[in-house]
């Protein structure tokens, strides 16, 4: 039976985690970590590092970047691989977060669904054959959203940008900007509001068509599912950063 840790237990998408977790007969919730500790779980569920009893398996993160380097820290002196599902790093966090990779096995993905992967290895493709069209890429969340542009939207560039050899830039901010839109850039949109769990559009703007990709997320349990997938993929392989494409071989 897989022991599981979660990081950020007392979140929405923790608790979701946690849900599965705990109705899933081959996983043990062992315990889990958040700095707001309130209400009774039928867990240990701690909010100081230093006081975790417990040694799981591995854990899944889904928190808040200055979180996930506190229990990476634990990960790290304690040997237990992680699942990091958690957005909004900088590109030096990014770095700290590959070099622990070194120590300890680590699977990190902007977004737990196979279907986000799909519409990666998609734009991937489709990138060369429209290199000559105004890229835009538009990603709406809810209202308590923190990060902009979303893991998923900075994803699906960077994969844009490689594909075309990193000569792209991407915009986030017209506001201050008179001038025509330039054509080595893509344009990174974020809508704020509601619930709605997520979603992503690519589109390709030639002369006279348009071409547009679109992924939606209905439920947050899909995030929870991927992540705890990771976690038992991740469990016994070398230390290492892996990802999404890794799992699926895609």
């Amino acid at each position: 039976m897989l022991e599981v840790m979660v990081n950020g237990c007392n979140g929405k998408m923790g608790q979701i985690v946690c849900d599965l977790v705990e109705e899933n007969e081959n996983l043990l919730l062992k315990c889990g970590f958040d700095k707001n500790v309130t209400g009774e779980f039928a867990f240990p569920v701690y909010n100081k590092i230093d006081d975790i009893k417990e040694k799981p398996d591995v854990i899944i993160d889904f928190s808040v970047p200055i979180a996930t380097f506190q229990i990476l820290e634990y990960a790290s002196k304690n040997n237990v691989p992680i699942v990091i599902a958690t957005t909004g790093f900088s590109e030096e966090e990014e770095l700290k977060i590959k070099e622990y990779s070194k120590q300890i096995p680590i699977f990190k993905s902007a977004n737990m669904s196979y279907d986000i992967m799909i519409m990666k290895k998609l734009v991937e493709w489709l990138a060369p054959l429209l290199k000559n069209t105004d890229i835009e890429i538009t990603e709406t969340h809810h209202n308590r959203k923190i990060d902009s542009p979303s893991g998923t939207a900075q994803m699906l560039a960077d994969s844009i940008n490689n594909s075309l050899g990193n000569t792209l830039h991407c915009e986030y901010n017209r506001h201050n900007k008179r001038e025509k839109r330039d054509k080595k850039e893509i344009g990174m949109n974020s809508i704020r509001g509601g619930n709605i769990v997520g979603e992503h559009v690519v589109q390709f703007f030639g002369e006279f068509e348009t071409f547009e990709l679109k992924h939606t997320s209905y439920s947050r349990n899909v995030f929870a599912e991927g992540a705890i997938k990771a976690a038992e993929f991740l469990v016994n392989k070398p230390n290492g950063f892996y990802n999404m494409e890794d799992m699926f071989n895609i």
